[in-house]
């Protein structure tokens, strides 16, 4: 009889899955102010030093399970081409309502957005796995309705993108109302009134 040697590969990556799912249910239970890796570590079953093994901060932590559980990773995205640039921006904005009125995002959410301010490498993390190429599914909808004609010929789409986009962080940021599909729809109606021939 043959005893199997462990993998610790498959160990590693069983952690890590782990220390992400606790993240994302302690910061949703006990908001990201009241988070800590100590109780993240407990609930994963896991040491400090795993934890900090992979995670510089509690705000990776976070962000990376924020990831997680949207597949948002960078390459992941994509956006539908239907040929109604209109159908096509509800569907994502409607998506990223979604996203941003969830338990997760509540106020955990807002705590890691200014976390992610004053952490360069947080931030530089956040641009370049989630807003850079989030951004950039969107500018290259937008350049392909600017070819079809269904946008006016001098539209910016990186201006586009900061109306599509602002207005819903700005709201999410400041609560300053619901995010629904109803909000989403109507900013893709008035930023589309003004790219149109």
């Amino acid at each position: 009889m043959t005893s199997r040697t462990p993998d610790p590969a498959r160990r590693s990556e069983r952690s890590r899955q782990a220390i992400l799912t606790a993240a994302a249910e302690l910061v949703t239970e006990l908001g990201y102010a009241r988070l800590t890796i100590e109780a993240i570590a407990a609930r994963a079953g896991v040491g400090k030093q795993t934890i900090y093994r992979w995670w510089p901060s509690k705000g990776a932590v976070v962000f990376d399970a924020l990831l997680a559980g949207n597949a948002n990773e960078a390459g992941s995205l994509a956006l539908p081409d239907t040929g109604d640039v209109a159908a096509d921006l509800r569907t994502l904005l409607r998506g990223t309502a979604d996203e941003l009125a969830s338990p997760f995002l509540g106020s955990a959410g807002r705590a890691l957005a200014a976390e992610v301010l004053t952490d360069p490498k947080l931030l530089d993390e956040y641009r370049e796995r989630l807003l850079g190429p989030l951004l950039e599914v969107t500018r290259q909808r937008l350049r392909a309705a600017r070819t079809a004609g269904q946008l006016a010929a001098d539209a910016d789409p990186d201006l586009a993108v900061e109306l599509l986009y602002g207005p819903m962080y700005y709201r999410w940021l400041h609560g300053l109302g619901p995010l629904d599909h109803g909000y989403a729809d109507r900013l893709v109606e008035l930023v589309l009134r003004a790219l149109r021939p």
